[in-house]
């Protein structure tokens, strides 16, 4: 599933969060590690933030390369991972305190953007040595759509090879299917309808997965879909979220305005995107 990792630093504490559990997942799969970061001052500054990662990987017992890129760090950090054939990003994701008010970092959102391969974004600042090394609960959500069908597989690998229970979860948004102007208006049975389409995404995304001897755990939940999904995280203390990217398309809009967007804005919790190739 990740044989070969990129993390890329800029040398903040949210980065070197980030790289954590992109070490302690690598160590897991045991897989390569590549670690970058974009030149865009002094040298010696740029060598001292790899060397900084390199230090802490070492103690995780885990070797990687370091590279020191320069240009446009979105675009060296993706070209970078099509060249060395890198199935999982790892990077920051920054934000203003306060649940619900945080916000990407501009190169993040660039980077989910251009990526080929999935994206681990992580927030926060703290790093201890339990940072990234168990994961108890997984969150998938689906919509149905084939591209969110294409997280399945990854969040059930995770699931298995951390031992982590495996919650699959739709969120039937009544107002997003039947209009503004209509959602006060709609029936029971045609929530009824929603819901089941909701548990048939449910049914299909775990059709797909090798379930075997996972703990799996389905919810549908009805209301506005980044709210159910921030919900459910915090009630369920989810450990990490996977979820399709709904489109690059859509992604690239400049206030991420999708589910996947906004989840990643407010979940303060890891979050692996799935990216539309």
């Amino acid at each position: 599933m990740f044989d070969r990792l990129l993390i890329a630093t800029d040398g903040s504490d949210c980065a070197r969060r980030a790289a954590k559990y992109g070490i302690e997942l690598a160590a897991r799969y045991d897989a390569d590690v590549d670690v970058v970061s974009v030149y865009r001052g002094g040298e010696t500054q740029g060598q001292a933030t790899l060397d900084e990662i390199a230090d802490l990987a070492a103690d995780a017992g885990v070797a990687v390369d370091t590279e020191l890129l320069s240009g446009k760090p979105a675009k060296s950090i993706v070209d970078y991972a099509d060249e060395t054939g890198a199935d999982l990003i790892v990077v920051g994701r920054r934000g203003r305190s306060g649940v619900r008010e945080r916000l990407l970092g501009s190169i993040t959102e660039r980077v989910l953007r251009r990526s080929g391969p999935p994206v681990l974004t992580v927030s926060g600042s703290e790093v201890d040595a339990d940072t990234g090394t168990a994961y108890d609960d997984i969150l998938v959500t689906t919509d149905g759509s084939d591209l969110a069908a294409e997280a399945g597989p990854y969040a059930a690998n995770l699931a298995g090879r951390f031992d982590a229970i495996l919650h699959v979860l739709n969120a039937v948004d009544v107002q997003a299917a039947a209009g503004v102007f209509n959602a006060g208006g709609v029936d029971r049975e045609y929530i009824e309808r929603l819901e089941r389409k909701g548990q048939r995404a449910v049914d299909d995304l775990i059709a797909g997965i090798d379930a075997t001897d996972l703990d799996v755990r389905e919810a549908v939940v009805q209301g506005y879909a980044p709210d159910v999904i921030a919900d459910y995280v915090d009630e369920n203390d989810v450990d990490l979220v996977v979820m399709s990217s709904e489109g690059q398309s859509n992604l690239a809009g400049q206030q991420l305005g999708t589910v996947a967007g906004r989840v990643l804005r407010t979940v303060d919790r890891p979050v692996l995107v799935v990216t539309e190739d």
